[in-house]
């Protein structure tokens, strides 16, 4: 494709994720709530709003609107943060769900279309399990990094066996397809493993995730329009998959390499979805 061809396709994608970002209300074209496409290019009908404080949670950057998924994913978030806290590990910090239709934003994510994704900073608060944040601390407060300043170990006073225990708890729930972490984090959870743990499979090595993890669920049963992601290898994961992130491959990739595609286009039923 042609430079001025890409140009217009990835405008053309611009102008239809501020169409996204734009409406307020959920849409309803079916009787049961509905993830439609891929996590990277669909959308959700029947959003449920997540609150923006439960046990053991609380939403920040409340100005972003980005606290809709499927009522699975926000019942996944209150279970996760009720275990969390009854625990006593501090509270669940919970970052972006996805719009109120689902569909591409205009900053910060190419997944989190369907309802089914969102991210939780590794920072674990006992403030938040004493009061409700204010809308200040909200906006203001930052997801601190968990790495040390090499790049590739764990800063040890960002991280703690807290961190692994909420890991652990979010991936062995069954709705639970995989969860991103950068690779030091999954290493880290990797040496510190004890006997078999196959939880660690759901656990996936991805670009920056240094100071939140990515919980991504499995389509919904009767979500028949869900484009579910390809199965997960076999395994743990802590195996030479895992080494190749530290790689020189890895950290200094060729240059001069071919664009990212643009997404792809957003099933048609979505264009009722945000038409509605």
């Amino acid at each position: 494709m042609k430079l001025w061809g890409v140009a217009a396709l990835l405008l053309s994608v611009q102008v239809q994720a501020n169409s996204w970002s734009q409406v307020t209300q959920p849409a309803i074209i079916a009787d049961t709530p509905q993830s439609i496409g891929t996590y990277t290019s669909g959308c959700l009908s029947g959003a449920a709003i997540l609150p923006k404080e439960g046990l053991g949670y609380q939403v920040m950057r409340l100005s972003r609107n980005r606290f809709y998924g499927h009522p699975e994913l926000t019942q996944f978030i209150e279970k996760l943060g009720q275990a969390t806290a009854a625990q006593g590990l501090g509270a669940l910090l919970v970052g972006d769900l996805g719009q109120v239709r689902g569909g591409p934003t205009l900053s910060g994510h190419r997944s989190h279309q369907t309802g089914l994704d969102v991210d939780i900073w590794f920072m674990l608060s006992q403030q938040a399990m004493q009061r409700s944040l204010t809308l200040s601390e909200r906006e203001s407060w930052s997801a601190p990094s968990v790495l040390a300043a090499d790049g590739d170990s764990i800063d040890l006073r960002q991280w703690t066996g807290a961190n692994a225990k909420v890991l652990e708890l979010a991936a062995t729930m069954p709705e639970v397809d995989r969860i991103f972490v950068n690779a030091s984090v999954k290493r880290e959870l990797c040496l510190r493993r004890v006997g078999n743990s196959p939880w660690l499979r759901k656990i996936r090595p991805w670009w920056k995730h240094d100071d939140h993890f990515h919980v991504r669920l499995k389509c919904p049963a009767g979500n028949a329009h869900c484009a579910a992601q390809e199965p997960l290898p076999a395994g743990d994961g802590c195996d030479a998959s895992l080494a190749w992130w530290f790689s020189d491959e890895a950290k200094n990739p060729a240059k001069g390499g071919k664009p990212s595609p643009p997404p792809p286009p957003l099933p048609a039923l979505c264009s009722r979805v945000l038409a509605q």
